[in-house]
């Protein structure tokens, strides 16, 4: 079975695994809903996180670059290790889970989704999306709610980069 892209690699993790990660998520949020002054800073370090798809690239490029270096320096039998981890980079990507999976979930690395779960429930507590509703241009509040602008659709990416450190505040 060919998972979808949301949930195959919760999918192929433990379940306890799976439920750890939501209970500190759960706790986290709950933190902040005491603490709403901190969410700014929490909302940095979610900006920061980095998810299991690009742990998994890391590592992948860094073992097969390694295997090619060795290969081409030392023996050509290190050519089976770039051989190897490309298999399992496509396993991963049809089905959500290689060798090194179980290895980062229980350590702690969550998918793009499980990051922004808790980046949206802080959004929330913060009032983010409660100013959609009195807004008068909504398709512009929810665009500025979800960190884009309302405006030409091309930009730089120099300006993308400003505008992507300005706070997303849904005009009123």
């Amino acid at each position: 079975m060919i998972w979808s892209t949301k949930l195959r690699v919760a999918a192929h993790s433990d379940s306890g695994v799976n439920l750890k990660l939501q209970r500190e998520m759960k706790a986290r949020i709950a933190y902040f809903a005491q603490h709403p002054e901190e969410i700014p800073r929490r909302l940095e370090e979610l900006d920061q996180e980095w998810d299991i798809e690009r742990a998994i690239e890391a590592n992948a490029s860094s073992l097969a670059f390694a295997g090619l270096l060795l290969g081409t320096a030392v023996d050509r039998r290190w050519l089976a290790l770039p051989a190897v981890v490309t298999g399992f980079l496509f396993q991963h990507a049809i089905q959500g889970w290689c060798p090194p999976v179980p290895v980062l979930r229980r350590l702690g690395f969550r998918t793009a989704d499980e990051i922004n779960q808790e980046r949206y429930a802080l959004r929330a507590l913060r009032g983010d999306f409660s100013l959609i509703e009195r807004a008068s241009n909504k398709v512009a509040a929810v665009l500025n709610a979800i960190g884009l602008s309302w405006g030409p659709v091309a930009e730089s990416s120099a300006s993308a980069e400003v505008r992507a450190q300005e706070p997303a505040v849904p005009p009123i």
